[in-house]
């Protein structure tokens, strides 16, 4: 049996081999694990992830544990205990937006549910421990007010506009700047316009993630986005039948052709949950989106079926209280979990890529 010294040594250096999640760099140089102790084999740590990471913290806490209980036949057992890792998030160039992930939620058409998804899975990234912003760039047809039940104007305060909080979460919209029922009709220079200042000039704050509600189709708005800063990927939200996987297929080569990567599909509307019985009705069929999503070879992060409560509580305004319910809730988290998986796994690459020799 190792004595514990040699334990110790040889678990430090074990650190190269597992990576943060966030940075995608080996803990041994991140400095997130600390207050080891080895006591009769018995190993215990601190591993102290980012809120960025805190989604899959206690998963990936999991990893570790067994990640350090097979590192040496000695070792009787692991406790990890986790802790936070506060890091400064830099500006992202000329914006000055101070935000790691910057995510589109796009859709190929109309009426898939694209902006309920994307006010739930920023609302769940943030109840899982993130801080998070939501942008509703759909100019058009803004909704994301009427979800969350969010009203009033944005005030300038210290050369910024103040953005609508919804709780905790800082929300900006067009539709709090529009009058009710008001058309936006605008060109691409005066589209441009308003997304660089909601981007520039919003007070957003410090961010793990800011959730952008796209207008669906492919129109200016993506090639906007691209433009004017490194957007961290795409979501793509279809419905299950042929025609919508068509559509989908459109805005997947439109963000392909502006090179964003492209995070995940979600399937929406994936069956209808029944109140009455608690049976799954697959109305719309099913499948189809994970199907799409092995055939283009990117990840699948999970479908959401049709719940009436769901449904009704958003119509009302009160999407954030109805995500209180945990079957409402239960498959937005997988799907915020899956996409936190999919960004660690593109650090992680990008990570192995930077640390190539340069020949």
């Amino acid at each position: 049996m190792q004595d514990a010294a040699s334990l110790d040594s040889l678990l430090k250096a074990s650190l190269e081999n597992f990576k943060d999640p966030d940075s995608g760099r080996p803990l041994s140089k991140t400095g997130q694990v600390s207050d080891w102790s080895i006591t009769d084999g018995h190993v215990a740590c601190k591993l102290s992830l980012t809120s960025h990471s805190k989604p899959i913290a206690q998963e990936t806490a999991d990893a570790f544990r067994d990640f350090l209980q097979a590192q040496s036949e000695s070792i009787r057992g692991v406790t990890v205990t986790l802790g936070t890792q506060h890091r400064p998030t830099p500006a992202i160039g000329q914006i000055g937006l101070k935000a790691k992930s910057v995510i589109a939620v796009g859709a190929g058409k109309g009426g898939v549910g694209k902006s309920t998804l994307a006010a739930s899975l920023a609302i769940t990234l943030e109840k899982l421990g993130s801080r998070v912003g939501l942008m509703d760039a759909d100019v058009y047809g803004p909704s994301v007010p009427h979800l969350l039940g969010l009203s009033g104007r944005p005030e300038i305060v210290d050369g910024k506009i103040k953005p609508i909080m919804s709780e905790t979460m800082p929300v900006m919209s067009m539709g709090f700047l529009l009058e009710k029922d008001q058309a936006v009709v605008w060109r691409g220079p005066m589209l441009h316009g308003s997304i660089q200042q909601f981007l520039r000039d919003t007070a957003w704050g410090e961010l793990d993630y800011l959730i952008i509600d796209m207008p669906p189709g492919t129109g200016d708005v993506a090639l906007t986005l691209s433009q004017m800063l490194p957007l961290a990927g795409a979501v793509i939200v279809c419905t299950p039948q042929e025609v919508a996987l068509l559509d989908a297929g459109k805005a997947i080569a439109m963000f392909e052709k502006t090179k964003v990567p492209l995070l995940g599909i979600v399937e929406n509307m994936s069956g209808f949950l029944c109140p009455d019985n608690g049976k799954t009705y697959d109305i719309f069929g099913r499948g189809g989106a994970r199907d799409k999503a092995d055939s283009i070879g990117v990840p699948f992060l999970g479908d959401v079926p049709i719940y009436m409560q769901l449904r009704s509580e958003s119509d009302e305004g009160r999407l954030r209280e109805a995500l209180n319910d945990p079957v409402a809730s239960k498959p937005f988290e997988h799907i915020a979990r899956a996409l936190v998986r999919s960004l660690a796994d593109r650090a992680s690459q990008q990570s192995q890529i930077a640390a190539l020799p340069v020949l």
